[in-house]
């Protein structure tokens, strides 16, 4: 009874030792430029396998023109980031979590101004401003401030948003 006793430890010790620590994939800070439209260099017109390689802490993603989550990309929710690669836009939400060049989560409507000059277009819940790089869309909740940014290297007669 010693020796199976002694065996079963032995073996259990045996494969323990076969097994490895794996450490979790590290991202580096996200950072959005707002008026450059990228989030750590990556523009919204950025390829999928560009952007998993550059942020490859991404958790989950569709490959370009499938029907599923608006024609694919690469989606961070754990960060509130997507970027929809098959549309060609950058969506940040409310709980991102990273840097920004302007702070405009949780910013109230109209003071953006000095920064962003005045919106090309207007709506109740929402503004959007010609860039250099496309169109930036600032969403706002019922108390004025922004709970959601959309940069895409589209212009603004062009895009297509997944609703």
């Amino acid at each position: 009874m010693k020796k199976l006793l002694l065996l079963f430890v032995l073996v259990s010790c045996a494969l323990l030792s076969k097994s490895q620590l794996v450490a979790k994939t590290k991202c580096p800070d996200f950072v959005v430029d707002i008026l450059d439209g990228k989030v750590s260099g990556m523009k919204a017109s950025a390829f999928d396998y560009d952007i998993k390689k550059t942020l490859p802490c991404f958790t989950s993603a569709e490959p370009d023109g499938s029907s599923i989550k608006c024609g694919g990309g690469v989606f961070y929710k754990d960060k509130d980031i997507s970027f929809f690669t098959d549309r060609d836009y950058i969506q940040i939400g409310e709980k991102f979590k990273g840097k920004m060049t302007i702070p405009l989560i949780g910013a109230k409507r109209g003071t953006f101004f000095n920064k962003l000059g005045n919106p090309k277009l207007s709506d109740d819940g929402w503004d959007a401003w010609q860039m250099s790089y496309g169109t930036l869309i600032l969403r706002y909740n019922k108390l004025g401030k922004v709970y959601l940014i959309q940069m895409s290297s589209v212009t603004m007669d062009a895009i297509k948003l997944c609703e």
